[in-house]
């Protein structure tokens, strides 16, 4: 009798500036909560519309700068919130968080 070979499934996400699909895991979370801001989601969990970016400091600039994020969120950063994602994306790419 063969033994079939089970594979996990990888659940997939689609960076929203790149628009490389890779593995959830390998992307960063971000979240639209019920106040219309968008924080980071490190657990990946948190209720609300999500959408993700690459670990790279392009796609965060294209992702915050071109509008892209906004339009998949369907909301509309402020300027404390949109300087607070740029400062958290700094930080990512520098090793800090």
């Amino acid at each position: 009798m063969m033994k079939k070979s089970i594979r996990k499934h990888i659940p997939q996400r689609t960076c929203v500036a790149c628009r490389e699909v890779k593995a959830k895991r390998e992307l960063i979370r971000l979240v639209r909560i019920s106040d219309g801001s968008v924080q980071v989601d490190t657990s990946g969990k948190r209720a609300g519309r999500g959408a993700y970016l690459c670990r790279g400091q392009q796609c965060w600039e294209v992702g915050l700068k071109g509008g892209r994020l906004e339009h998949t969120l369907r909301t509309t950063l402020t300027q404390d919130n949109r300087e607070q994602l740029i400062k958290y994306g700094k930080d990512l790419l520098q090793g800090v968080n």
